[in-house]
């Protein structure tokens, strides 16, 4: 039964006979003295190795590197620094990769962060994960990216809106982003093979953007326009707080490096796509980078590149004439892809951690005939949605303040590599990093904690105090249950009824899903 389980989701379970909150837990509920038949279900393995490559190529590959260079060049201070940085944010997302490759091989287990460090911390750390990434980064990224799709859309047909029509034009970027997400959630739900074939295509597209750029920028070397590079290293910022914040603006381009590890459960050979979707995907992406920037520099001056808040648009302003046009909607569809990705990867996330008890359990059922973590897709994008409704700016600045706590985060789980090692030496690892990669990932999410602190104490201290806030929510609702019985009831009742709605079913069991 339990090989079954693994590639034969759809099974009958035991009737159920008693209602508690323990038989719930159990997926076992009782509701007006009927006993009620249930269908166990899981996540099919169906991601192979060509989505795996799109769903890191394709999440990592967003806005960032089209719209959001000019941040690396303003706290860099120069076109030298400026190319380190960038390539230096690809060799710690790489060695961060390889870290997650031999948790992700050793834990069959989707969820990543939040399964690392739960199998080493314990219930707690993996509740402040889960408990920031659920209820504001992820949700908030989502939001950003959507944003950033319904802003390229526009851009080609409404170029120089002010006044009175740019209050319009946000409000019809937002109805466009809204769309975006009520596109992704659908396909998402409706079919993993569906959601995985469209990360394939926007993925196809963004890189015709990339490449595109690339040629522009090769061509221009050729041609000799390489005033840019002479003393490339003057001004260069000596700040180290800076120099952290240059790098964060070229990590947020990274970002998505470790969404494959959200998704271990469904691939169809995690021993061999991880690790090879991880070689090819992320040096890809790096090279891309450098050669972007190097492109950018060979049409833009670096003031010009610092001043723009969408650096591959003005190039194409500059160069392309009336084809301008094509830059803008091969990005709008690179962020659309963006958002698949990363709207994938959460639904995970939030399934992962409904099935350990950290969320309602409801968020960790399966819709019994498409095998899609239904509950948690609509949680995620409803959250999405919300946080579309605030001015778009005040995204930017939330990231701002609270991007150090991925790092802190990353910091913890290659810590949760270490005391694994340490705790259960003699675990089961396919693939073992040398010990070297993962003390320098430390160190260097060590610097990246540290640095904003040093240069933006406060901002730093709001984010930390968040992250601490839901301390209390655990001790309350997940270690202590400090809740009346008939709270437990009501919650049975309500997911009864929305089981029926949604026809989602609890996983058959967790050894079963992950074959331990």
């Amino acid at each position: 039964m339990k090989e079954q389980g693994r590639t034969n989701c759809l099974e009958q379970s035991a009737p159920i006979s008693a209602f508690s909150t323990a038989d719930l837990l159990q997926n076992r509920v009782e509701i007006g003295g009927a006993d009620v038949e249930k269908r166990a279900v899981c996540l099919q393995k169906q991601i192979g190795l060509m989505g795996s490559v799109s769903l890191i190529v394709g999440t990592m590959i967003g806005s960032g590197i089209f719209a959001s260079a000019s941040g690396v060049f303003i706290n860099a201070g120069s076109p030298g620094l400026t190319l380190i940085v960038w390539a230096g944010c690809g060799v710690i997302a790489m060695l961060g990769a390889l870290c997650y490759v031999e948790l992700g091989t050793a834990i069959l287990k989707s969820g990543a962060e939040f399964t690392y460090i739960l199998e080493a911390f314990g219930g707690l750390a993996a509740f402040l994960f889960s408990w920031t990434s659920v209820t504001l980064l992820r949700p908030s990224q989502m939001a950003i990216i959507a944003l950033a799709f319904g802003q390229y859309v526009v851009e080609p047909f409404f170029p120089a809106c002010q006044g009175s029509d740019r209050q319009d034009l946000n409000i019809l970027v937002k109805l466009l982003a809204a769309f975006c997400l009520g596109i992704i959630m659908f396909v998402n739900i409706a079919s993993v093979k569906w959601a995985s074939r469209m990360q394939v295509i926007f993925t196809v597209c963004k890189m015709v953007a990339i490449v595109m750029l690339i040629i522009t920028g090769l061509v221009r070397l050729g041609q000799g326009f390489t005033e840019s590079f002479d003393n490339s290293f003057h001004k260069t910022t000596s700040n180290i707080g800076l120099v952290g914040f240059a790098f964060y603006n070229g990590l947020w381009a990274y970002d998505g490096w470790n969404n494959l590890n959200y998704v271990t459960e469904e691939l169809k050979n995690p021993y061999r796509d991880l690790p090879l979707s991880i070689l090819i995907g992320i040096p890809l992406v790096t090279v891309c980078y450098v050669l972007v920037n190097i492109a950018y520099l060979t049409v833009l001056t670096p003031m010009e590149i610092m001043n723009s808040s969408a650096v591959a648009v003005t190039l194409a302003d500059r160069l392309y004439g009336v084809m301008a046009w094509v830059i803008p909607i091969f990005v709008a569809a690179s962020t659309f892809g963006a958002a698949n990705g990363s709207a994938f990867s959460s639904g995970r996330l939030v399934f992962a951690a409904a099935r350990e008890g950290h969320l309602p359990k409801f968020l960790a059922m399966i819709h019994t005939k498409r095998h899609t973590p239904l509950p948690a897709m609509l949680f995620t994008s409803t959250i999405a949605w919300i946080m579309l409704l605030p001015d778009s700016s005040s995204f930017e600045t939330l990231i701002n303040y609270f991007s150090f706590a991925a790092w802190v985060f990353y910091g913890f789980t290659v810590s949760a590599l270490l005391w694994l090692r340490y705790k259960k030496p003699d675990m089961k690892r396919p693939y073992r990093v040398p010990i070297v990669i993962p003390i320098l990932v430390l160190l260097a999410s060590i610097y990246l904690i540290v640095a904003p602190f040093y240069e933006a104490p406060l901002e730093s201290f709001f984010c930390l105090l968040f992250i601490l806030t839901g301390i209390p929510f655990y001790l309350v609702f997940v270690y202590f249950k400090v809740v009346p019985q008939s709270f437990f009831k009501c919650v049975a009742r309500l997911t009864y009824k929305l089981q029926m709605i949604c026809d989602v079913a609890f996983p058959e069991s967790e050894a079963d899903m992950v074959g331990t």
